[in-house]
């Protein structure tokens, strides 16, 4: 598995298992709270027992989640969906091709609608090219230098290649299964707007 580990619990924000499965998690934009399991122990649950976006969408709705979350499955063959997902709640399984901070029922003036909004136009243009979709998450309102809510990072998973590429402004690191590289970068966030 390539993934962006969250400490302590060694969970996973997002990720890509060696068979192309490729998992990732937003918030879902309210507080509310419940018993369950945290997403990101979900997320690398799923990407370490699951192959197919089915069989991961079978565990998500099966596992009780603590908060409100959402999540965005792809595998090699091109199936994906998005799920959301909380406490009190039944998941919601669809085949949207992205999804923000947000759920169904959030406001239209929420952030995270905006930011929904520019991604489906973007990914339904017919002239959509990966360099062109990648540059769009480095413009606002995809990007954000603000402290109250920060990009902290892109990551451009392709499960069919098995690769991921984590790019910065100025800078890319890219990794596959055939050839990890280990390492680390550190992003200096210094300069963020107030």
């Amino acid at each position: 598995m390539i993934a962006v580990a969250q400490r302590p619990w060694c969970g996973c924000l997002d990720g890509m298992s060696d068979n192309g499965l490729f998992a990732s998690c937003t918030l879902g934009g309210m507080a509310r709270r419940g018993p369950g399991f945290a997403i990101i122990l979900m997320l690398r649950y799923v990407l370490e027992t699951c192959g197919t976006v089915g069989e991961a969408v079978t565990a998500l709705c099966r596992i009780p989640v603590t908060q409100l979350h959402n999540v965005t499955l792809l595998d090699g063959t091109g199936e994906h969906a998005a799920l959301f997902l909380g406490p009190r709640r039944e998941p919601a399984v669809t085949h949207q091709r992205a999804c923000t901070n947000r759920q169904e029922r959030m406001s239209p003036a929420f952030g995270s609608a905006l930011r929904q909004s520019v991604l489906m136009d973007a990914l339904g243009d017919p002239s959509s090219m990966l360099t062109g979709l990648t540059a769009l998450f480095f413009e606002p309102p995809l990007y954000s230098r603000k402290a109250a809510f920060t990009t902290a990072y892109t990551a451009v998973y392709r499960p069919a290649k098995k690769r991921v590429d984590h790019p910065w402004p100025g800078q890319r690191w890219s990794q596959t299964f055939q050839h990890f590289v280990p390492g680390a970068y550190t992003h200096d966030y210094g300069n963020l707007a107030r």
